[in-house]
């Protein structure tokens, strides 16, 4: 396996389409679909790289992104932000301090994978 990504999504579609296409690629698979969840899951699994809705039930994923910054055992998590949200040139600077890469829904998996690769590889 060349890593274990962490989804979080809360549209099933997404998880599932995602989830097949990593595997598809060698990477192992955990997955979660409510805000709250993030932070236990990314804890007690060994997570290389988080692919993170903004907007989910409980916590939206900006939240979740500083959760994880300040989390000293979790900060150094690569973070994808994969999202249909509109975001403002400013929302969008302060998403990217936090993550690695924003990608707008609808995405191709490719591109995802070339970005998850390169961030596995470093």
């Amino acid at each position: 396996m060349k890593g274990k990504i962490l989804i979080v999504d809360d549209e099933p579609n997404i998880v599932f389409m995602l989830s097949h296409r990593l595997k598809q690629s060698g990477y192992e698979v955990a997955s979660c679909y409510r805000g709250n969840d993030v932070i236990p899951l990314a804890l007690k699994e060994k997570i290389d790289i988080i692919i993170l809705d903004l907007m989910l039930p409980e916590t939206d994923g900006i939240q979740i992104c500083k959760q994880l910054k300040s989390n000293n055992k979790l900060k150094n998590i690569p973070i994808i932000i994969l999202s249909a949200k509109i975001l403002s040139p400013q929302e969008k600077e302060k998403a990217l301090s936090m993550a690695n890469a924003y990608i707008k829904k609808p995405f191709k998996s490719e591109k995802l994978i070339n970005i998850i690769d390169k961030l596995v590889s470093n």
